[in-house]
């Protein structure tokens, strides 16, 4: 345990040492061996100027078994869980190495909000959203790093903090496609419920008769 403790202490300071990274480590209930990773969205990319956060658990065995790792913020992409924050990431799973560290580990987690792969989907949603409209996609991600990042600046004046949340954006859906069909009488909940299960999006609008979308809401 003591050889453990050494080797997470070195991955700490590590992190901290490294200033042009901008990562911060806390340690969370005081126990060395659970912590608690911040690091900022990439540039150009709609995470940019989001601060995220992950929790990190070191298990009994490190450095021979990875990190348990999963995001704290809420994010839209799909290679994340939406619900648990759970993550799909080669390095924490198959592709460990005792070599890697924390601040490897960071710098992937990183890396891959830039680069979201259809292969390791946890938010088939997000990712269903991402090869129908990409444009769409960035937009619903941009506007989860402004409600759940704190990256107010991603969205612009448009969308002030103080103005609420808009539950269009949230769903990555466009506001004219649900207010049609709340103007049937819907309950706008259910409609947007069912516009984000159908995909409703981009090239994929005009794919799906009313008839179909009725029949959703009907049931």
């Amino acid at each position: 345990m003591d050889r453990i403790l050494r080797r997470v202490n070195m991955e700490i300071i590590d992190c901290k040492e490294d200033e042009a990274s901008n990562f911060r480590v806390e340690l969370v209930d005081s126990s060395p061996f659970h912590l608690k990773g911040t690091f900022l969205g990439p540039e150009g990319t709609p995470y940019e100027n989001g601060t995220f956060e992950v929790d990190v658990v070191y298990p009994e065995f490190y450095p021979w078994y990875p990190m348990q790792v999963k995001f704290i913020t809420k994010v839209y992409h799909p290679n994340i869980s939406p619900v648990s924050g759970a993550i799909c990431l080669n390095i924490l799973q198959h592709d460990w190495s005792p070599a890697l560290t924390l601040k490897t580990v960071l710098i992937s987690l990183q890396a891959s909000l830039s680069s979201p792969e259809s292969s390791d989907s946890l938010d088939t949603e997000a990712m269903y959203h991402y090869k129908a409209d990409k444009h769409s996609f960035e937009e619903t991600a941009r506007y989860w790093t402004w409600l759940y990042a704190r990256g107010s600046e991603c969205i612009g004046a448009n969308n002030p903090i103080g103005s609420g949340v808009d539950d269009a954006a949230l769903a990555g859906l466009e506001r004219i496609h649900i207010d049609r069909f709340e103007a049937f009488g819907f309950q706008r909940s259910k409609v947007i419920d069912i516009l984000r299960k159908m995909n409703y999006r981009g090239s994929n609008v005009a794919n799906i008769p009313d008839e179909v979308v009725i029949e959703g809401l009907l049931e």
